[in-house]
């Protein structure tokens, strides 16, 4: 919260003097441009992830390579390195390391799983992380107010 309250404060620091309704307007014009830039920078994204995901979830790939994998029935594998194993449940988009369940995002583990599954890895991964998700969160515009002379107010919220 910290950081979003700072960058506030920095984004306001030259219209602290201005009235309460030019002051609303700066913040609009501004969260407008932040708004647009994220929209654009979404619909440039190529990869099938946002870039977070995405950059957490390739070494995993290379990481998987060569871990034994057994079909223990058809959705749930046993999936093992040395020391370092799991039991996946790619239908559920569970696995016994918990990383899996808790972030939503394949575990080694369950890359492995779904290589032996023949299942796309990327269809295991929350939608929250996607692309697609990216886009529609920020594909709404934030408008300006107008000018007050040019609101329609309803009369019973003017007689209050």
């Amino acid at each position: 919260m910290t950081n979003m309250f700072e960058s506030l404060n920095n984004m306001l620091v030259n219209a602290r003097d201005f009235s309460y309704v030019a002051l609303l307007d700066v913040s609009q014009e501004k969260m407008s441009k932040w708004w647009n830039d994220r929209r654009i920078i979404a619909m440039a994204i190529t990869a099938p992830l946002t870039p977070s995901p995405e950059s957490k979830f390739r070494p995993c790939f290379a990481q998987s390579n060569g871990w034994h994998t057994s079909q223990l029935n058809p959705v749930t594998y046993h999936v093992k390195c040395g020391e370092l194993e799991g039991v996946v449940d790619i239908f559920n988009k569970t696995c016994t390391c918990k990383e899996f369940d808790i972030d939503k995002l394949s575990c080694v583990h369950a890359i492995a799983a779904a290589h032996h599954a023949h299942v796309s890895v990327y269809s295991l991964v929350s939608p929250y992380y996607t692309k697609e998700y990216y886009v529609l969160a920020y594909g709404e515009t934030i408008y300006p107010v107008g000018s007050q002379s040019q609101w329609n107010v309803p009369e019973k919220v003017i007689q209050g």
